[in-house]
Parts: structure tokens; C-alpha cells; sequence
């Protein structure tokens, strides 16, 4: 991920974070202008029209020169806070770094804790062989030693005797040696085995601790995409009262241009795409737009399957995501030099041009393999005999393909300048959770899941899920998707979730928690919902079972938003009723 820049991003939003300051500043000093004009006036000490040319002049130089140094202070603040952000940025990516040290050190200690386990068995079979060695030698000696007592007499005997004790006496100092080598090897071994469990352990915490520091510093970004937001409106709002201040006095008409110019550098600006979330007067929001492409490009799949019939179906590729789509969006409408527009409001023509660039960047292809087979069929002849006959039957299979270009191919296709291609870079920096409030209106960390789902719709076949979980073929998806988007979030690992490929299993893996409710309740975001499909295919009718399963997104005006996968054999938004029938219930994740 190349480094995200903030200098110039930072300090223009942060600018205008001061822009009502500078203008309730102004207002004050115009009603003292205008009520020492008065006063001079009145003691006759210049005429009125003399009077008004010395005031504007000298009271435009004042102005003028109080707004700069405004500008100059917030700027230098701004400066300071963007840094901040910035060193904030690269202390996430150092526990990022951490936590990959932590998983390395875990997997090598392993090795070392394998080789030595594998040394200390080698030294043990080592030690066996040496003592069998020697028992064998031993019964050799004492063998040889009879026999020689059988030739040689009773005198020797005596002699073989002592050699035999000798012997047997070599043999026990050999066990015990083979012995005494098998407990220091057992030792060795179990002393090995505990300290990589005590290092594996050590690891883990770590990796949990630099986790939760990561998440802390998502929720810090969050809050900063949130204060920007909030710092728009009440520029506008700010803007507004000045103008109808000022609206009688013409000769701070230059101050009121300095001021819109500042507002216009940003929201003017490719950078304005992150305002877009809010609904500035057009009745419609980027949100909004996003969501009718994105039912689209789900109802042009739909028209694919309906007009082209098939026995089977194949799904596979992915669509392009939305921050790309976004930034290309926004860099190529801010800097077109025919018709420039800012990306800070959207209108229908905005609409339109998002939506070119969205079919520009993702394509949809299909094509269809019929094929003839024989099968036996059996029938009965009605006199109970049973005939066979073999009948020709043809399949239909049916591919879809989505395939997208990314950032860098549409930047190409547009011959992007090199100004643009460096706003490009900036846009694509920008922090994860910023794009996740302009697309979805999300500022909260409790969700994560949310978001990562949200980040994966478009996506068709589930071969990224399925394959994940472990399977080596397709399986029906959707459980295997909340599983992955789980184990994104650290919320398997850490068991909050279970990694699950069947409804029944994750129903009654909360049910055993005591973290489970029906359809009755209200759902809140990040919550795992549950369907017993009433008459689908093979699933129905509704039998106490769960059929399907997703994520809650959001609840809005009585109406559950889901992100499901395999849903059609995509990834999708779904939305149902409050306490709707063939919701079977919600699991409830102790986030």
C-alpha cells in the first residue's frame, strides 16, 4: 500500500475548519466600522463621501491582513494535526509489522522446537541400538565362554564364570546408561515441547494486543472522517449567516471572495468526493447513487439467467471496488478541461458520468455449453415388470464472468497527466473508513464485519469463501462468507464468532452461548441472521432448520438491510421486514 500523503489534504479541509472564525471575525469588525463612520459623521469631521473612501480602503487593508494571519495560524495548526495523523497512521502499521513479527517468531520456534524433538528421538533410538548391541554381544561372549568350558574343563570354567559375571555386569552398566539417555531425551523433549507452547503463547498475546491497538487506531481515523464531516456543515451553515450579514455592506465584497475561494480549493477539488455522503439540496446522496448501480449491475445478472435457461450454473470473478471506482470518478470530473464539476454534490448528470465509469470498469460476460448424454430410464409396463430405456438428454450450462479493470488500467485509458495521476494516488491512500462514510454511512467500529462485507458485494461464485474454509469444489457459500468475513476481523481467533459451514451449526453454536433471539427483536448492525426459507427449491417448506445465513447491515425505518453471500451465487444487499416470517432468528456475537 504505497504511503499516504496528507499534506495537502489535511491542510485544506483544516483550513476551512476556521473559515467561520475568519468570517464572524469580519462581521464584527463591519459593525464597528459602520457604527464609528456614524459617529464621525455626526461630529461632522468629514463629508460622507470622503469618509466611505478612507474606511474602505483602510478597512479592506485591515481586513485583508487579519485574514491572512488567520489563514496563517489555522494553517500551521492544521499542518501540526495532519502530521499527528500521519505519525497515528504509522504507529497502526508498525502493530501491523508487529503482529506479522509475532506469527514469524510463533512459526520458527515451531521448526527449532520440531528439530529439536527429532535430535532428542534420534539420540533415543542411538542409545537403544548401543544397548541392544551390547546385550547381543554379551550372549555372544557367554556362548563362546560354555563352549570353551566344555573343551577345556572344569578349570576353566572358573575362569568363563568370572568372564560371564564380567559380562553381565557390562550388560545392567549398559542399560543403565540406555536408560539414563532415554530420560534425558524424554526430558529434553518435554522441556523443548513447554517452551514453545510458552513462546507460541507469548506470540498470540502479542499478535491480540497489536490487534486491538489496530483497532484503536481505526476508531481514531473513524472519528476523524466524522469531525470533517461535521466541519462541512457548519461551514456552510457559517457561510450562510456571513453572507446575510454582510449582504448591505458591498465593500467587503473581496473578503467574501477570498473566503468562497478557500471553500471552493477543497470542495472544488477531487478531495470534495469525501462530502458526498451528505445530501446537499439535490435530494440525493453518493449513497443513494451507489446503491441504485449497484442493484443494477445485480438486476443485469439476474436478466442473464432469466433470458438464457440452464440446468446448471457457474459463477466466477469479481467487481471492482468502489474506492477505485470513486477515485477515478472523482479525479476525472474536477479535472476535465471541458466541463470541470466538483464531486461534493451529486445531480443526475454526476449520476450519469459515475455510472459510465462504473460499466467502463467492470464487465459481465456469459456463454452457454449444452451437452448430450444417454441415460437409462425405467418405467413399469403395468403387469409389475420393470422396463429399461435408454433415452438421449441434453444440459444446459451456463457461465457468467465478471471481470474490472483497476485504478491504474482506467488511469491509462483516460491519459491521466501527472497531476492527476498524483491526486489519484492520494484518493487511493485515503484511510479505508473514510470511503466506508461516503459509501455507506458507516463511522462505527463495533461493525467491523459490516464493513468488510460491505467491501466484498459484487463478488460472484464464492470460490474466495468456499476455498478458504477449505473445500476443494463449490458448496453452497453464504456460511463459508460470514466465516471469512469473520476471520477478517480476528472475531474467529478470538471466539466471537464460530467458523462455520452450515446454517444448523452456527444456530446452535449461539443458542449454547445463550446468545441467540427470534425474529421478534430488532436487529442492530453486525449481527448474524438466520433464514428458514419456506418453500425455495429444496430448502422448504420451513421446517425449524436454518437454510441461509448472513450479516445484519443496518435497520432503518423498520426494514433489516442484510450483506449475504451466495445470494443468486453472488455477494449482495438484501433487506426484509422487521420480525418478517422466514427470518428464523439472529445470532447475537459478543463483540
Amino acid at each position: 500500500m504505497p504511503e499516504i500523503k496528507t499534506r495537502e489534504t489535511v491542510k485544506d479541509i483544516k483550513i476551512l475548519d476556521k473559515a467561520s472564525v475568519a468570517g464572524e471575525r469580519m462581521k464584527q469588525a463591519f459593525i464597528r466600522s459602520k457604527d464609528t463612520a456614524q459617529n464621525l459623521m455626526d461630529d461632522g469631521q468629514v463629508s460622507p463621501s470622503e469618509y466611505a473612501e478612507d474606511k474602505i480602503r483602510y478597512t479592506a487593508e485591515d481586513v485583508a491582513y487579519d485574514t491572512g494571519h488567520t489563514i496563517k495560524k489555522e494553517t500551521d495548526k492544521a499542518v501540526d494535526k495532519g502530521r499527528e495523523f500521519f505519525r497515528e497512521h504509522r504507529r497502526e502499521k508498525r502493530l501491523e509489522r508487529q503482529e506479522k513479527n509475532a506469527d514469524e517468531a510463533v512459526r520458527c520456534y515451531e521448526q527449532r522446537t520440531e528439530q529439536n524433538v527429532s535430535q532428542a528421538a534420534h539420540q533415543t533410538r542411538s542409545s537403544v541400538r548401543a544397548k541392544d548391541t551390547t546385550i547381543k554381544t554379551a550372549q555372544r561372549t557367554e556362548h563362546t565362554v560354555k563352549q570353551t568350558a566344555k573343551s577345556t574343563g572344569k578349570a576353566t570354567i572358573k575362569t568363563a564364570d568370572a568372564s560371564i559375571k564380567s559380562t553381565q555386569k557390562a550388560v545392567k552398566t549398559a542399560e543403565k546408561t540406555s536408560k539414563a539417555a532415554i530420560k534425558t531425551a524424554e526430558t529434553t523433549a518435554k522441556a523443548t515441547k513447554k517452551a514453545a507452547e510458552a513462546a507460541a503463547k507469548t506470540a498470540q498475546k502479542a499478535a491480540i494486543t497489536a490487534k486491538q491497538a489496530a483497532i484503536a487506531a481505526y476508531k481514531a481515523a473513524v472519528a476523524v472522517g466524522k469531525a470533517i464531516v461535521a466541519a462541512v456543515k457548519a461551514i456552510i451553515a457559517a457561510i450562510k449567516e456571513l453572507v446575510a450579514a454582510i449582504a448591505a455592506g458591498g465593500w467587503v465584497a473581496v473578503v467574501v471572495i477570498i473566503v468562497i475561494c478557500l471553500i471552493a480549493l477543497i470542495v472544488g477539488s477531487c478531495f470534495g468526493i469525501f462530502f458526498s455522503s451528505e445530501d446537499t439540496g439535490t435530494n440525493m446522496t453518493m449513497q443513494q447513487v451507489v446503491r441504485d448501480i449497484n442493484e443494477d449491475y445485480q438486476n443485469r445478472i439476474e436478466t442473464i439467467k432469466a433470458n438464457n435457461p440452464y440446468d446448471d450454473l457457474e459463477m466466477s470473478g469479481s467487481r471492482a471496488v468502489w474506492p477505485q471506482v470513486l477515485s477515478i470518478y472523482a479525479v476525472k470530473t474536477t479535472t476535465d478541461p471541458d466541463n470541470a464539476m466538483e464531486v461534493a454534490t451529486m445531480t443526475e448528470e454526476k449520476k450519469q458520468l459515475l455510472t459510465d465509469i462504473f460499466w467502463a470498469m467492470n464487465d459481465i460476460s456469459y456463454r452457454t455449453e449444452t451437452r448430450t448424454e444417454t441415460e437409462i430410464v425405467e418405467s413399469d409396463d403395468g403387469n409389475g415388470n420393470i422396463l429399461e430405456e435408454e433415452v438421449e438428454v441434453t444440459h444446459t450450462t451456463l457461465y457468467i464472468v465478471v471481470t474490472h479493470k483497476d485504478a491504474d488500467s482506467m488511469a491509462s485509458q483516460y491519459n491521466f497527466s501527472a497531476d492527476q495521476n498524483e491526486q489519484l494516488e492520494e484518493l487511493l491512500a485515503a484511510d479505508n473508513s473514510m470511503w466506508l462514510a461516503v459509501l455507506y454511512g458507516i463511522y462505527g467500529s463495533d461493525d467491523m464485519i459490516v464493513q468488510i462485507a460491505l467491501t466484498q458485494i459484487g463478488n460472484v461464485g464464492g470460490e474466495p469463501y468456499w476455498s478458504w474454509y477449505g473445500f476443494s469444489s463449490r458448496v453452497e457459500w453464504c456460511a463459508c462468507f460470514v466465516s471469512w468475513c469473520a476471520d477478517q476481523c480476528g472475531y474467529i481467533e478470538n471466539g466471537i464468532i464460530p467458523k462455520y459451514a452450515g446454517c444448523v451449526t452456527g444456530v446452535n453454536w449461539f443458542k449454547q452461548r445463550n446468545q441467540w433471539a427470534d425474529n421478534s427483536i430488532e436487529p442492530t448492525p453486525g449481527m448474524i441472521i438466520f433464514f428458514d426459507w419456506d418453500n425455495k427449491g429444496g430448502s422448504g417448506p420451513q421446517d425449524g432448520l436454518s437454510d441461509h445465513t448472513g450479516i445484519v447491515e443496518r435497520v432503518e425505518n423498520g426494514i433489516v438491510y442484510t450483506v449475504e453471500g451466495n445470494t443468486s451465487d453472488s455477494c449482495a444487499e438484501r433487506h426484509y421486514s422487521v420480525g418478517y416470517y422466514e427470518i428464523l432468528g439472529y445470532g447475537i456475537p459478543s463483540y
